[in-house]
């Protein structure tokens, strides 16, 4: 079982659910979430999982890339073996919002953060180590602008959300192939419609979609979870790279999510949006 692992967005839902499981398998979690007090709700869960790992915990938001940076190399700085990344953060907003660096906040926290940690991490991800990135069945139908990535021209939630989660099975895809040969091993996955916290606070149409179907067709966040668990866990997957998983299966995203030139521009895109070296 993996020593240290590293969760953005573990302090609810299938995150939470996640690093508290895998706690119970012997890891050592490190959080990373931008709600202070949520961290200390979900600190001590992770303690009764597993009494004798020093669990620890880092504020960030995950929607600003200094504070993606800053955390990364807070990180870094203190674990210099990372076991397994996972990849978790993540949200849906009824209303374009800009971050203070210009870009539209769905994609700043949903794909920048998971490009920017994980560059920055990478060289302490330890020779078999694993990184694990939640993206979602709403890719499905979804197409890049390379020229509005930042959805300027027209702005709708879920079909940003969409988009946000294509990012992330290209990342992945671009991520998987770049890392080929070090021994780290990087897959991504869909986890179900969960009944979470997730959407409640979008705002709109959105929150109330979301409310009104949770009850009628979601799962639970310990069944949604059970995917990353795999992934982070399991030696099924050892030396498996650069799939999409849904119910420990592994499962072929839309043909859009298969473009390679597309993962390569994306990577490109955002290495300049982070200003770092592609």
């Amino acid at each position: 079982m993996p020593r240290t692992i590293i969760v953005t967005g573990g302090t609810s839902g299938i995150g939470e659910v996640a690093a508290v499981e895998l706690a119970k398998k012997g890891a050592r979690i490190v959080l990373v979430a931008r709600d202070s007090q949520r961290i200390e709700m979900t600190l001590p869960k992770l303690r009764q999982a597993n009494p004798s790992a020093a669990h620890t915990a880092h504020v960030a938001d995950l929607s600003r890339i200094a504070e993606m940076k800053r955390v990364a190399r807070e990180i870094a700085s203190s674990e210099p073996e990372i076991d397994v990344l996972i990849n978790n953060a993540g949200a849906l907003f009824n209303t374009r919002q800009v971050t203070e660096d210009g870009l539209e906040k769905t994609f700043a926290l949903n794909h920048m953060s998971y490009f920017v940690v994980t560059n920055l991490l990478l060289p302490n991800l330890k020779p078999g180590a694993r990184i694990v990135s939640t993206a979602s069945d709403a890719h499905t139908g979804a197409k890049l602008d390379f020229d509005d990535l930042q959805s300027k021209r027209k702005y709708s939630g879920f079909a940003v959300y969409g988009r946000s989660k294509l990012c992330n099975i290209l990342f992945n895809r671009e991520l998987a192939r770049r890392i080929q040969g070090t021994g780290v091993t990087a897959n991504c996955l869909h986890p179900g419609f969960v009944a979470t916290r997730f959407g409640d606070q979008s705002g709109g149409i959105v929150s109330v979609a979301v409310k009104l179907a949770k009850p009628v067709g979601a799962i639970s966040p310990e069944k949604g979870a059970q995917t990353i668990i795999y992934l982070a866990s399991s030696p099924e997957v050892e030396g498996q790279s650069g799939g999409y998983y849904y119910k420990n299966k592994l499962h072929a995203p839309a043909k859009e999510a298969q473009n390679d030139g597309d993962a390569k521009r994306l990577w490109d895109a955002s290495a300049k949006l982070a200003g770092m070296d592609a």
